[in-house]
């Protein structure tokens, strides 16, 4: 059961998308969103439930009896992903053909998704020794409700009223409000708008297929989101690796994302990735831009588009109802005021992040790094010198450190990327009380700064050494207040709370420093150290929340549970950094978990110990896909092979992990300033073989020797 206090189960539905639309049903094709335990079943379009019942059921014989009575869905066998948007069930018709054990009458259903449109050829095949007659009948209806009333576990409300008619012999049914229209056709199907369903009556041949037919359209002429170009927006690229996991992996991957891809209705030639199906199907600024910095090694089209699309809302007043401030970058988009019941009431329009606007700035040089145009760049120069001035606004406000509060009480509690009401926790398990700097944000301040300063130079703006003096005054703030010691020797705090206490708990948020560069070497080692440890590593992945924290718990959403794209930062990091053996232990179990997923990674999962567990324990009610976890399989391999570009400067970079946990491996068709790079390497970690752009001087890097951890030598914060 669920309730107000508690999401609805979802991890176990069948997901086929193509952006903003969705459909989650149960593994037979079905869904009934008023059902018992039904979650959240529904097709969703941009936020609105626009179906929330789609019963496909048969009965023998030639006509459509009155009521429910004979009329029995087909047994679920077989459902699978058969590409972006695509889905195939497989059902038996046990009631159906001979009397003989073997099934002689089955109901092949293929699902196609495309944006505002769900199409499904229904396919009846009879190896039966005589005529097989029956009725297939489609229920279906829609609530319309918006996405948080699902979100809260509500239960589903009354659906509208539907009209029936048939044109040139097709049934359609309608229904719709103000915002939303949906159109229900199914040629040769008989309408009944009371119930409301669509039957159709044949007679299936020995041997023969008969192909029925069944489309909804949805049109949202106001929503914010919209459907992306159809064209390509990255490179595809193929992948061979001895540990057949890892291409199964990124083939899965890049197929949600392609299902992901999004633009919005104000700008609709700039491509980003929608966060997640089904509860942030939309813009977040956050998520947008890790998981179009993960897939950079595809491509700087998808960074162009988010790079854009955010810019065009950058903040340009302050305003506490909404968190606006000038230069800051949005933290999500909504069609409408986003309540969900609970106290949690968010603009259409909410800017409540501390990091998004750091990240844009990142992304923005990276991209420069891997050959966006400069003529792309420079129409973005004003929005980056915005963002680093919300950098040192927010730094000065915040004794130093970028810090956050919920100024409306009907915000996020926390606004970092763990920002779940009960994330942030002192090492006894006590809450943290706001405002609260988090230990990630800073990094990313710092290597923003860093980033701004080379782009400033790069493009003749002033101010370079400015930031550059920022970044160095940052690191020697945050390396006397947030390193912290304990039994195992020093840390750096998840966060500072609101008295400027050092929130103590051992937690991820540590592998996000790794690849900013606020860290020394020492420094860096110490980190490594933590992270490999069991308390951290021991599951499918890392831990949100060392299982020795207080308030540490497998399943809890930010304190205890493994999250894909928090793993795939920390092995980044940990690659970058020199200590490849703690990035391999990180990215076994990350191959591990995939194929329990299917290959399709979840927002999260259980942080629960290998040893205790055979296969991941999933949590209920993660978005799957998630943006930033496909992405992840793109950095994991990325850190494998220690690719860094720098196009500027005309060079490139390998730097292999060592010897590599999928064995050897050949990538053809990534690419760097638009042009394909392919490379192989020998299961030792050895480059055998680049093949790079023309213009650019490869420089090959052994493996780096595992770095020694101890105590941070000298360390001003160790106590």
């Amino acid at each position: 059961m669920t309730s107000p206090e508690r999401q609805p189960l979802l991890h176990d539905l069948s997901v086929t998308l193509a952006a903003p639309t969705v459909v989650l049903s149960n593994p037979d094709g079905n869904l009934d969103a008023a059902a018992p335990g039904a979650g959240v079943q529904g097709l969703f379009h941009a936020d609105v439930r626009a179906v929330s019942l789609l019963r496909v059921t048969l009965r023998p014989g030639t006509g459509a009896a009155d009521g429910g009575e004979g009329w029995l869905p087909a047994v679920a066998v077989m459902n699978a992903a058969e590409g972006p948007g695509r889905s195939r069930f497989v059902g038996l018709a046990q009631a159906l053909g001979d009397a003989v054990p073997d099934p002689t009458v089955r109901v092949d259903r293929r699902r196609i998704v495309n944006p505002g449109l769900l199409t499904e050829q229904l396919t009846v095949r009879s190896t039966a020794t005589r005529p097989v007659h029956l009725a297939v009948r489609v229920e279906i209806a829609g609530d319309l409700a918006p996405l948080e009333h699902a979100k809260a576990g509500r239960a589903a409300r009354s659906p509208l009223r539907a009209t029936g008619e048939l044109l040139c012999g097709d049934g359609v049914l309608r229904w719709g409000d103000e915002a939303v229209e949906v159109a229900v056709s199914a040629p040769g199907a008989t309408p009944d708008a009371e119930r409301p369903t669509l039957t159709w009556t044949l007679t299936v041949q020995p041997g023969e297929n008969v192909d029925l037919h069944l489309a909804v359209e949805v049109s949202q002429p106001d929503a914010v989101v919209t459907a992306a170009d159809p064209r390509p927006t990255w490179q595809r690229p193929e992948v061979t690796a001895d540990d057949r996991r890892l291409p199964a992996l990124v083939t899965q991957s890049l197929d949600d994302l392609h299902s992901l891809r999004m633009a919005t209705s104000a700008s609709p030639g700039d491509t980003f990735l929608a966060a997640g199906v089904p509860w942030f199907f939309t813009l977040f600024g956050r998520d947008s831009l890790w998981a179009a910095r993960m897939l950079l090694p595809l491509g700087t089209d998808l960074a162009l588009g988010t790079l854009r699309t955010l810019a065009a809302q950058q903040g340009t007043r302050t305003d506490p109802a909404t968190e606006e401030e000038p230069g800051k970058i949005l933290h999500e988009v909504r069609s409408g005021v986003f309540d969900d019941g609970q106290g949690l009431v968010l603009p259409p329009v909410y800017y409540g992040t501390v990091d998004a606007t750091p990240l844009w700035v990142c992304l923005l040089h990276d991209a420069w790094r891997w050959g966006l145009p400069a003529t792309d760049i420079e129409p973005l120069l004003p929005a980056l010198q915005a963002a680093l001035g919300w950098i040192d606004t927010a730094a000065q406000a915040g004794d130093g450190f970028l810090s956050y509060i919920d100024h409306t009480g009907t915000g996020l509690a926390n606004q970092g990327w763990k920002d779940s009401a009960d994330a942030a926790r002192f090492a006894d398990g006590r809450l943290a009380e706001a405002p609260l700097a988090l230990a990630e944000v800073q990094g990313y301040a710092y290597e923003a700064a860093l980033a701004g300063a080379a782009l400033l130079d790069a493009f003749g703006l002033p101010g370079g050494e400015r930031w550059r003096t920022f970044a160095a005054d940052l690191a020697d703030r945050f390396r006397a207040r947030f390193w912290v010691r304990d039994q195992h020797g020093p840390y750096p705090a998840m966060a500072l709370d609101g008295s400027g206490r050092p929130v103590d708990a051992v937690t991820s948020n540590m592998g996000h420093l790794l690849a900013t560069g606020i860290l020394n070497a020492d420094e860096s080692a110490a980190v490594a150290a933590r992270l490999a440890a069991p308390d951290m590593s021991d599951g499918y992945g890392l831990r949100t929340m060392s299982s020795a924290s207080g308030g540490f718990g497998p399943l809890r959403y930010h304190c205890g549970a493994v999250w894909p794209h928090d793993t795939a930062i920390a092995v980044t990091g940990l690659a970058r950094t020199g200590h490849p053996e703690a990035a391999v232990q990180l990215i076994e179990g990350l191959l591990d978990a995939a194929p329990a997923f299917d290959y399709r990674l979840p927002e999260l999962w259980g942080g629960d110990a290998r040893a205790d567990t055979p296969a991941p324990v999933p949590c209920p009610a993660a978005c799957r896909p998630q943006a930033w976890s496909a992405a992840s399989a793109i950095a994991l391999m990325s850190a494998l092979t220690g690719l860094e570009p720098d196009v500027p400067a005309g060079r490139l970079h390998l730097r292999p992990t060592g010897p590599l946990p999928v064995g050897a491996l050949t990538i053809t068709g990534l690419t760097v300033a638009g042009e394909q790079l392919d490379l192989t390497i020998d299961s030792d970690g050895r480059i055998e073989s680049v093949s790079a752009p023309a213009g650019l001087t490869v420089e090959k890097h052994p493996a780096p020797c595992p770095t020694k951890t101890g105590p941070v030598i000298g360390h001003p914060g160790g106590r």
